[in-house]
Order: C-alpha cells, then structure tokens, then sequence
C-alpha cells in the first residue's frame, strides 16, 4: 500500500541523504521525495511517499525516527490530509490537435506555459488521480516530454 510520510527536520547540510539512505541500506523504494523549507529557517518538511505493508512502514518510521536531526515523523495516509503534485507535458501541437489540446487544459484548469510552432507545454496541478487524467488524454498528440514534482502532503485541520 502506498504512504505518504512527513518528516519535520532541522535544516542541516546531509540531512536528506541521511533519510534517503534509510531507504536504500534496506532497499526501499521511494517513488517521491520533495523538501521544502518552512516558515522557521532552521526546519525543513521533507514529504515522502513510499509503498510498503505495515510492517515495512512501521519500520522505516522508527528508522526515521532515530536519526538525530529528525523532529517529527508523520504518517499522513492515516491522517485526514491533502495531497497535490505538479506536472509539465510537453505535447506535439499540430495543427489538427492545437484545439483539442487548449479545450483539454481548460477541463482540467491547467495552464498552457509555452507555445512553439510545433509544441505545447502544458501545467497542470492536482492529485495524481488528475494528473494521470490529463496524460492520459494527452497521449493521443504525442508526448513529447513530462516532469512531475512528486506529490506534496499537509495534514487537515479539526474543525
């Protein structure tokens, strides 16, 4: 099953590779790895999403967990969360595909970043759901090219 786990930690130089190789020293697999400061400069959010029965996550969050510069650990797949991801496509717009490709992007409130007599780009933000909707759609035209960030998490608020 897939997991979205959040990791507050002290924004120091290695820190990241020292929570990537708990991954790879017992051969997990991370399908994405985002890191962003947060509002204190001496703390970074590192969001990881991983796939593993409960055994698997349990271990890699007491792993995460020992390592010093970690604060907090979080498993957000158990948590009421929201999740998005960008990705760019770059698509081939001839001629006959330039409509269907702009009506495509306004269904899916993505953005047309850039134009050339023979490409589209095209934005699009959402969960991966929406993201794989797009493609999908997309693949018809020709892909050119996709990069996708790898998904963000934050964790709701009570009401």
């Amino acid at each position: 099953m897939e997991h979205i786990i959040s990791v507050l930690v002290e924004n120091k130089a290695g820190v990241l590779a020292r929570v990537a190789g708990l991954f790879s020293a017992r051969n997990y697999n991370i399908e994405s790895l985002s890191v962003a400061p947060t509002p204190d400069s001496t703390i970074s959010m590192i969001t990881i999403v991983t796939s593993g029965d409960e055994v698997i996550i349990e271990q890699i969050m007491k792993q995460l967990n020992k390592v010093i510069e970690v604060l907090k650990v979080v498993d957000l797949t158990e948590e009421d969360h929201i999740d998005r991801e960008t990705a760019l496509v770059k698509i081939q717009a001839k001629q006959a595909n330039r409509d269907e490709a702009i009506r495509i992007a306004q269904i899916f409130r993505a953005n047309i970043v850039d134009s050339t007599p023979q490409t589209y780009t095209i934005e699009v933000s959402g969960d991966s759901a929406k993201i794989q909707a797009v493609i999908n759609l997309l693949k018809p035209m020709g892909i050119k090219e996709i990069v996708r960030t790898g998904r963000i998490a934050i964790a709701r608020e009570s009401a």
